[in-house]
């Protein structure tokens, strides 16, 4: 994503219905918890690691989840999800588990919970063919009986907030949200987001917020919009659509992990590229920090290769880029994102 396409129009909020305005830099609670805003920083598996949360948080997301957790692994200690599961010492632990079993996925949320995790997120969204065709993620769409079987474990596992996680549906044939998020509150789930899209339309298409009003209709619960939140206008729109209490931004985070801090304070300001670089700088640091030098390399390079989309006018940035995503000496990619982005001037908003 570029910087114009993060910033967004400046153009007037259409008003689409008589809903009020949600102000999105307000508090919202989920069941004992506070959360400081409505912005939230969706769970994203290779995304959302221990680094990025801990820099989407600086900037000022509301509540940042962990990458997705498969549960079986997570209770048989197979070291990369007990990875993905870390804290990030932020003041709420949020931590996505998936799975297919009740058995599983009772015990993967307690050991979450035991091992620091101050809320539970229940996936019922993921798209990846590799999930759904293990019966996880959004396929238990497909059986709301099944779904709910996990639902009630989880919540009888724990003692802390349990959150769930869901599509519209799994096609256009079966757009069973509302059904779904009736019966979760029912079991004693104390939030619900929902991605404004089917299983089978993946990413395609547009999300459809007005869609998600029809669980709002359904259920007293905060409720959190998802799915092509991308600016203030999009974020105020999908509120009044859907009816939601709260956003939760995805895909637009990629090399931009102040995006959901900039939305919940109504910012649409220029920013300029020594701020880029230093948050850029400072996000190296934590992975390298968090996973050693040579992780910490590989795994930076997807995210400093969506924050070098960003300079593509730049003279020389195709050598410099191919450089930066190869390199494997930290002193180095220091000083070429120091050179790239410590220049006086600003990529003003569209």
């Amino acid at each position: 994503m570029s910087f114009a396409q993060y910033l967004g129009s400046a153009a007037e909020i259409v008003m689409t219905d008589n809903r009020p305005q949600i102000n999105l830099s307000t508090p919202m609670k989920i069941g004992t918890l506070t959360c400081r805003n409505r912005v939230f920083l969706a769970p994203m598996s290779g995304i959302t690691d221990v680094p990025f949360r801990k820099v989407a948080w600086k900037l000022g997301a509301g509540l940042v989840f962990s990458e997705m957790v498969a549960s079986e692994a997570l209770v048989h200690g197979q070291g990369k999800m007990s990875i993905k599961a870390q804290s990030a010492g932020l003041p709420i632990h949020a931590v996505q588990i998936a799975g297919r079993q009740a058995k599983w996925m009772g015990l993967a949320a307690r050991l979450a919970r035991d091992n620091g995790a101050d809320l539970i997120d229940i996936n019922m969204g993921c798209p990846s063919r590799r999930v759904t065709s293990g019966l996880s993620g959004s396929a238990l769409m497909r059986d709301l009986d099944h779904a709910m079987g996990l639902i009630k474990a989880v919540v009888e596992a724990v003692d802390v907030p349990v959150t769930l996680k869901m599509r519209l549906g799994w096609d256009d044939n079966s757009i069973n949200a509302p059904q779904l998020a009736i019966r979760a509150q029912a079991a004693g789930v104390a939030m619900i987001s929902v991605h404004g899209r089917t299983r089978c339309q993946f990413y395609k298409g547009k999300a459809d917020w007005r869609a998600i009003g029809s669980v709002r209709e359904a259920i007293d619960l905060p409720l959190v919009v998802n799915g092509d939140i991308t600016n203030s206008l999009s974020a105020a729109n999908a509120l009044r659509l859907s009816g939601g209490d709260a956003v939760m931004v995805g895909r637009a985070c990629y090399g931009a992990p102040w995006l959901p801090g900039e939305l919940a304070r109504g910012e649409s300001a220029s920013i300029s590229l020594m701020e880029c670089g230093n948050i850029i700088l400072e996000h190296f640091e934590e992975m390298l920090e968090h996973f050693g030098d040579k992780t910490g390399i590989r795994q930076f390079r997807k995210h400093l290769g969506w924050y070098l989309d960003n300079l593509e006018d730049a003279n020389n940035i195709t050598q410099i880029r191919k450089t930066l995503l190869t390199s494997v000496n930290p002193v180095e990619i220091r000083a070429l994102i120091s050179r790239l982005f410590h220049q006086p001037r600003e990529i003003a908003a569209a």
